[in-house]
């Protein structure tokens, strides 16, 4: 299976949408040295990147929630929405 990063990114949000409700920036591209897709998420100037494996975006993409990147997610959202308040309108 092929991934398409706006695909993926449309799935994260799907997974996760307090990230677009606190308007946190997202991108995706595929690392061919990595074999993974770095996920880069930013508000305001903050920006935290991680990497989703191959097989764990394919995965994703068929509905099996992101696990790594929820990790991720919510470190993101707890140190910059909620404790640092950058993400609050």
């Amino acid at each position: 299976m092929s991934v398409d990063p706006k695909a993926l990114l449309a799935k994260i949000s799907e997974f996760y949408p307090e990230l677009e409700k606190s308007g946190v920036d997202m991108s995706a591209e595929f690392d061919e040295n990595k074999k993974a897709w770095l996920v880069k998420l930013r508000k305001d100037g903050h920006e935290q990147i991680t990497h989703i494996e191959e097989e764990d975006a394919e995965k994703c993409m068929q509905g099996v929630e992101c696990v790594h990147l929820g990790v991720h997610v919510a470190d993101f959202i707890r140190a910059y929405c909620q404790i640092g308040g950058v993400c609050k309108s």
